[in-house]
């Protein structure tokens, strides 16, 4: 089965299961959906998992995504977060510290350049480099990671890395990782204003 949820009008897992109707190829039903439930048992998932919740519902429509990071974090215990950014958000990740600050959080911030492995030494070319003549530092989301779990931080917060560097961040964070901003530097890191505009402005998203 090939699940298609983005396409159901139903949405009948918003629904009672007695009185639900699913589609053909609805995932509701089936075994990986049932063997989910199983992580639930596990303490340390339920407990995000009823952060995430209540954090949901305690801001809905009112609390600013920063406003919510703050809040998971109080209902999870953690009182020291982690900014992984990109270098070229350094502004924004200082304001985002200067709050998390004031509100009574320790904070630990590392930039994507951490470490400066040489673009070439991993074996990329000058082709491969946005200044191909020059020095380039790698990105560098897994000394990212590496430093934020050497510091202790309980929750990590995302800040602009570009796509695939978020995705080996997220895969080597050694505590939970949410994410304040997504990178889009057409768009102001407002990604989704593409989809809003793919029949419009950005016509090519869908091939016209």
């Amino acid at each position: 089965m090939t699940p298609s949820c983005a396409r159901c009008r139903l949405q009948g897992c918003r629904e009672h299961p007695s009185t639900a109707r699913y589609p053909a190829n609805c995932p509701m039903e089936s075994e990986a959906a049932a063997r989910s439930r199983e992580a639930y048992e596990d303490p340390d998932t339920l407990a995000l998992a009823l952060a995430a919740a209540r954090t949901e519902a305690g801001g809905y429509c009112r609390d600013t995504r920063v406003e919510e990071v703050m809040a998971l974090a109080r209902r999870l215990g953690v009182d020291h977060l982690g900014i992984a950014f990109c270098v070229g958000l350094v502004r924004e990740a200082g304001l985002l510290v200067d709050i998390l600050e004031h509100h009574g959080f320790r904070v630990s911030s590392v930039c994507c350049k951490v470490g400066s492995i040489d673009k070439e030494s991993v074996g990329l070319g000058p082709e491969d480099k946005l200044r191909p003549d020059s020095y380039e530092a790698l990105c560098n989301p897994v000394g990212q990671a590496a430093v934020l779990a050497e510091a202790g931080t309980g929750l990590n917060v995302a800040v602009g890395l570009c796509v695939g560097h978020d995705t080996l961040f997220f895969q080597h964070s050694a505590a939970p990782v949410t994410v304040l901003v997504a990178k889009d530097r057409v768009l102001g890191h407002n990604p989704v204003a593409a989809l809003y505009t793919s029949r419009s402005y950005y016509r090519r998203l869908r091939g016209e």
